[in-house]
């Protein structure tokens, strides 16, 4: 295992980090409502009646936006540390996504403007776009 396969890693640990961030987050939001509303956790037990009552979501939302394309993210990470193709350009990409992801996760949570939101996800998406095309490209220059 090579320095460079293994700083491939890093940039996964710290989404993974946000994620929590973020999960932490959206539980702290829940039970403030759920106080303020004097409310049970057993008034809430469906996605769609949580969805109604829960009005303070952008948290919420947001984690679940951390669950969903990232998952193409880590497997693109795996595979760069897999193949030894986690040179300095592929880290770099990886980076660049991670940073845009945290852009995004501020906005959604903070003030959650959908223009500033939509152009932080277009830039992560087209960083992980060209991650998953220079590892395509590494592997099949590697056959």
């Amino acid at each position: 295992m090579t320095p460079s396969q293994t700083a491939m890693l890093w940039p996964g640990f710290a989404l993974a980090g946000l994620t929590f961030v973020v999960m932490a987050e959206m539980y702290r939001r829940r039970f403030r409502q759920m106080r303020r509303e004097r409310s049970t956790p057993g008034g809430v037990p469906t996605s769609l009646r949580s969805a109604r009552q829960l009005t303070d979501s952008a948290a919420s939302v947001d984690f679940r936006h951390l669950l969903e394309l990232p998952v193409l993210f880590h497997v693109a990470l795996v595979l760069a540390y897999a193949t030894g193709l986690a040179s300095t350009d592929v880290q770099v990409l990886a980076w660049l996504l991670v940073a845009w992801r945290v852009v995004h996760s501020a906005i959604q949570c903070i003030d959650n403007r959908v223009v500033p939101r939509f152009i932080a996800f277009i830039c992560g998406t087209l960083f992980l776009i060209m991650l998953r095309a220079r590892l395509a490209y590494g592997v099949s220059a590697d056959v």
